[in-house]
């Protein structure tokens, strides 16, 4: 989230290894991240407001018996981050926000079971989206998992945003610089900051039992944003053109990577 994430590239400080016994237990808050996503999808359409869509990952969250991540995290009021057209992240759902014919939209669910965490998101377009919109979501994606394929052990965290970035550019796009991917499991954000717009052969080297999380956020405009003074908490780009996001959680093995949550 934002103050974690923004302030996290600033710090110095250990990546944590997981056990395999922390690994299954975060593996198992993944599995139920999977499920929520699965099971929201067929409620995100036209006409249906996000409070809608926060008020279902709650329930639903907690009838399996885990708990919201994102609710009352450093004042966050909510149980999902719904992020609509030019809002970059940290959306915030409301009553009266509905969404509409042609609009994209980022759903961030994260998760804490038996103490926890797990972390992805998702884009989706509503209705007839624009060929730029659906093109946008449909690239963003892409860039996503070209990233993953460079996550195994000897390769850096550099090589992702490296990757990621020169995709972006390849197309016409830009990447968001100040926020980014982030270690996740024993607690909501740890180390390291995972930037997307870094270079390959720099940052820490991939090590089996890192889990963290590959959420490039790629603009159709310029790469400036900025936070909402209203709320404190919502990114948007500063040209007001569209932005997209997916996110994965990633663990990386002997010979490559696991998504444990997509």
């Amino acid at each position: 989230m934002k103050g974690s994430i923004i302030n996290m590239k600033r710090k110095r400080s250990k990546i944590y290894i997981k056990s395999p016994e922390q690994i299954e237990k975060i593996r198992e808050s993944g599995k139920i991240n999977i499920a929520l996503l699965d099971e929201v999808t067929p409620l995100i359409k036209e006409g249906i407001s996000t409070e809608e869509i926060d008020q279902f990952i709650y329930n639903k969250t907690k009838a399996y018996g885990a708990i919201p991540a994102p609710l009352n995290y450093e004042g966050f009021p909510k149980s999902v981050c719904t992020s609509i057209n030019a809002q970059v992240c940290h959306g915030i759902p409301s009553k009266d926000t509905i969404l509409k014919n042609g609009d994209i939209i980022n759903v961030d669910v994260s998760t804490i079971y038996n103490g926890y965490f797990s972390d992805s998101s998702r884009m989706f377009c509503i209705g007839e989206v624009s060929p730029e919109r659906k093109l946008l979501v449909e690239r963003t994606k892409e860039a996503m998992y070209l990233g993953l394929d460079v996550v195994k052990p000897g390769n850096h965290f550099g090589d992702i945003g490296q990757v990621i970035s020169d995709f972006a550019k390849k197309h016409n796009y830009t990447v968001v610089r100040e926020i980014g991917g982030h270690g996740v499991g024993i607690k909501f954000h740890e180390q390291p900051f995972v930037s997307f717009v870094s270079k390959k052969g720099t940052g820490a080297l991939f090590e089996p039992g890192m889990i963290f999380t590959i959420e490039p956020m790629i603009n159709l405009g310029d790469n400036e944003v900025f936070i909402d003074e209203s709320n404190d908490w919502t990114i948007y780009t500063a040209d007001g053109k569209d932005s997209a996001q997916w996110e994965i959680m990633v663990l990386v093995t002997e010979t490559g990577a696991e998504i444990l949550a997509y």
